[in-house]
């Protein structure tokens, strides 16, 4: 059995001393990742990560909202310094040429953080969006797909994709999503909304200690589904308090198979083979 875990921060500085330990451990565990950038240099430490495996390991590469603007950012597990990245798009242009870099991501909308910012909401939300906006069509110039980061900000979000994907949809992908929106946090019709754009959306962690999406993993199709750790982040259960890593992927196909009641062997399948549509590998 294989499983891919569809957005991991291996390349994240609470790896720094055992990121390739970690990925060995998951490579043979059975469990490949999508290692995915938040910045110039998460995003070139993705790329260094994955170039040193064969298989089983790939990059994305992108400038999460968080790290507009210089500020520090803090959470239940999380706690670091935002310096401020502008986006270089000729940077991350040739980023993106690397034959192991598979999506653009992750990019997004975060309003969670707006209060900590020395900036106005509104020029921070502008800002966010200009930005995204960017990024999404750096991705379709290199016909990528999009990682999407939401927090708070679906309002805004989903407008904002609804125009892209009426600009775009002619180059779009036809026979395939061209994007996920990860750690997903919307209600069913939310995610149809997305499921009518062509996007993917994915759970992590979260599932096996909050019942909120309980419903929506019953009745979605399985075939816009998937599995995620973001770890370090939103370790599941039962290792809450403790470092994350790619192979506790496992543990949210479990919970999954669980509310759809169903087999762990047919999630794996099912999300691994729609991780690998979705990127355009082979795992």
């Amino acid at each position: 059995m294989r499983l891919l875990d569809s957005h991991a921060h291996v390349n994240f500085n609470a790896f720094k001393d055992d990121g390739d330990e970690v990925i060995r451990k998951s490579l043979e565990a059975g469990v490949g990742m999508i290692l995915v950038g938040s910045e110039s240099r998460t995003s070139n430490r993705a790329i260094d990560y994955a170039n040193h495996y064969e298989t089983g390991v790939w990059a994305a590469i992108g400038l999460h909202p968080s790290q507009l603007f210089a500020t520090r950012v803090q959470g239940e597990d999380y706690d670091f310094m935002s310096r401020g990245e502008e986006l270089d798009l000729e940077k991350y242009d040739k980023l993106a040429d690397f034959s192991k870099v598979v999506a653009i991501g992750e990019i997004g909308l975060d309003y969670y953080r707006l209060a900590d910012i020395n900036e106005s909401p509104k020029v921070i939300k502008e800002k966010q969006q200009r930005v995204l906006s960017q990024e999404l069509t750096l991705a379709m110039h290199h016909h990528l797909p999009v990682i999407i980061h939401c927090r708070e900000a679906h309002d805004d979000l989903l407008p904002l994709l609804q125009d892209f994907y009426h600009d775009y949809r002619q180059i779009l992908p036809k026979d395939k999503p061209w994007g996920v929106v990860h750690c997903f946090s919307g209600d069913m019709g939310l995610a149809q909304e997305y499921f009518s754009l062509g996007l993917d959306i994915s759970f992590n962690g979260l599932i096996t200690f909050c019942s909120t999406w309980d419903y929506l993993i019953q009745k979605m199709p399985l075939d816009r589904l998937l599995i995620e750790t973001d770890c370090p982040f939103l370790t599941p259960v039962p290792f809450r308090g403790q470092r994350n890593e790619p192979s506790l992927v496992k543990l949210v196909a479990e919970r999954i198979a669980q509310i759809r009641h169903t087999t762990i062997e047919c999630i794996a399948e099912a999300t691994t083979a729609n991780a690998c549509r979705l990127f355009n590998i082979k795992w």
